[in-house]
């Protein structure tokens, strides 16, 4: 009988829903995970990032459609962070196939008008056009030049520091943070 493993967990860290999506594969080598085994796995990432409700249904190209913006994303952010150019062809692709549309309405029940957003929930451009918008805006964005890798020696996470002094290293302190201090604490120590 063979056990199957169960799926990586995913780490939403990064402070930013395009970079989440982008980490959601992780580590390096031999200790390489990746969240996106199957449609089911990308459906679940996406009702954790409150993208999509609860028993939302799959389109049989999902996965392949994930893990393609997922690398074309991940080229992107490091072209950006590189101040070079990328292929844009992947995210250009979903932003276009997949964009909502969007109109006025008037409300009844509030007395008010309000936008209307209707999606292709059907289609895996529709499920991901979210993530390829918020890669838009967190490139064009003043703000971009505090996206960083991760500092820890075999961590390729990358997160947006938002804190106040822009000082972040690590992806998260509780897990390459407190291994960073403790190597840095024994190589003082002479341990």
């Amino acid at each position: 009988m063979e056990f199957k493993q169960p799926p990586s967990q995913p780490l939403f860290l990064a402070d930013n829903l395009a970079l989440d999506f982008i980490n959601s594969e992780y580590g390096t080598g031999d200790e390489r995970h990746d969240c996106f085994e199957d449609n089911l796995s990308v459906i679940v990432w996406l009702e954790t990032a409150g993208l999509v409700p609860k028993g939302t249904e799959a389109p049989d190209d999902l996965l392949a459609e994930a893990r393609q913006l997922r690398d074309a994303a991940r080229a992107v952010v490091h072209a950006a962070m590189n101040s070079v150019a990328a292929n844009l062809t992947v995210i250009n692709k979903v932003l276009q196939a997949g964009r909502p549309e969007i109109g006025l309405q008037w409300d009844e029940n509030t007395q008010r008008y309000r936008v209307d957003v209707c999606s292709d929930a059907h289609s895996s451009a529709g499920l991901l056009w979210p993530v390829a918008d918020a890669l838009v805006k967190l490139v064009t964005d003043d703000k971009f030049e505090y996206v960083r890798q991760c500092e820890a020696h075999n961590c390729i996470l990358l997160f947006q520091d938002l804190s106040k002094s822009h000082r972040r290293r690590w992806c998260s302190m509780a897990t390459c943070g407190n291994r960073m201090k403790v190597a840095a604490y024994r190589n003082r120590k002479g341990s």
